[in-house]
């Protein structure tokens, strides 16, 4: 028979590739999605189109926040694994929201796992936890491993925090097979809008087909691991595929700041980009024609910052067999090609919907 998996989140990015990967490996799947009057399912309607017409890939209304319908659904369902992808994961917006980000990433991952105990499936479901190089905040060592001491710095991280060691608790107090995948910042072009990476290649995509508005951003000289999300997802199945359960950071080992993601982007359009100016005051000018392509905006930077992050990946090597293969350049490059494409559409089409962008 085949496997079972239940993704929570599978309306974002990681949860659609992940739900591809596991359809192609023959896995039946089953997705959580929150009830809204607006259907939020675009992602999986461009990676698993088919599986949605045709109803093999079965998706349930449930809630993080909501225990009786994580109860309901995972006595429902029985799975032999669970990705627990789903979160507020907007590291701004936790600040906004706080006791709402506390609550579905902090609580919701504990809400799960009674849920587990509870459908009496404590040694039949393995069960991963997507945690987050946001742990380790203002960070303690360069690089950062597993074994690196955490300090969050926002909300997000805090709860995440409790994610973390609430799964630890109950693989060492339960004996069940739990484990945390503690991922790099990982991107591609599902990447929500709001996140920093998207917001740089959707910007992009619009100048190269002619249009002139600047594009605002916080702190120019943060510094990220970045990596292509698709070889994430293979990371997250290999976690649970292990015989004891443990703890893996999936990272590329390189690390890259935001300015770098913006002239690496900016050059795919053939726009080399100089700055000028200092702190808040400085702007990116396109150096053949002096137009201002990047701005410097006071309202995105984050009340307690994250100067840099940077991964070692060697126990997932070791362990997992897991390698990152798609450079720095290739992933920016493909991200703002997508984007390019997608605002082609939009300007032959006169449409602004999320499901065609």
């Amino acid at each position: 028979m085949s496997k079972i998996a239940l993704i929570t989140g599978i309306t974002g990015q990681d949860g659609a590739f992940l739900a591809r990967h596991l359809i192609d490996l023959g896995y039946e799947v089953h997705g959580v999605i929150r009830r809204s009057s607006a259907p939020n399912i675009h992602r999986l309607s461009r990676i698993v189109a088919p599986e949605l017409a045709n109803g093999t890939l079965k998706l349930h209304y449930g809630d993080m926040t909501d225990f009786s319908s994580m109860v309901r659904i995972v006595g429902d369902t029985r799975p032999h694994e669970i990705y627990n992808l789903a979160a507020q994961s907007h590291v701004a917006v936790s600040f906004e929201t706080p006791e709402y980000t506390a609550s579905a990433d902090g609580i919701g991952p504990l809400r799960l796992l009674e849920a587990i105990r509870i459908a009496g499936l404590t040694h039949h479901t393995r069960f991963y936890q997507a945690s987050t190089s946001e742990l380790y905040g203002k960070v303690h060592e360069i690089p950062q491993r597993e074994t690196t001491p955490f300090h969050p710095r926002s909300p997000y991280g805090v709860a995440k925090l409790y994610g973390y060691w609430i799964t630890v608790n109950y693989r060492e107090a339960y004996g069940m097979h739990a484990s945390n995948g503690i991922l790099f910042n990982h991107e591609g072009e599902l990447r929500g809008e709001l996140f920093v990476t998207r917001k740089i290649t959707k910007a992009v995509g619009r100048m190269a087909l002619g249009h002139r508005q600047p594009l605002r951003l916080g702190n120019l000289d943060a510094q990220r691991d970045w990596g292509d999300a698709q070889e994430y997802i293979r990371g997250m199945h290999l976690i649970l595929q292990q015989e004891t359960p443990d703890d893996y950071v999936l990272a590329t080992g390189e690390m890259h700041s935001v300015r770098e993601f913006v002239e690496v982007a900016l050059n795919h359009i053939d726009k080399q980009v100089v700055w000028e100016g200092e702190g808040v005051d400085e702007v990116g000018i396109c150096k053949a024609t002096g137009e201002r392509l990047v701005m410097v905006d006071k309202d995105f930077f984050r009340p307690a910052e994250v100067e840099l992050l940077l991964g070692d990946p060697s126990k997932a090597k070791e362990k997992l067999g897991w390698s990152h293969e798609k450079d720095f350049k290739h992933l920016v490059a493909d991200m703002v090609q997508a984007d390019i494409r997608r605002q082609e559409l939009i300007s032959q089409n006169g449409i602004e919907l999320e499901d065609f962008l």
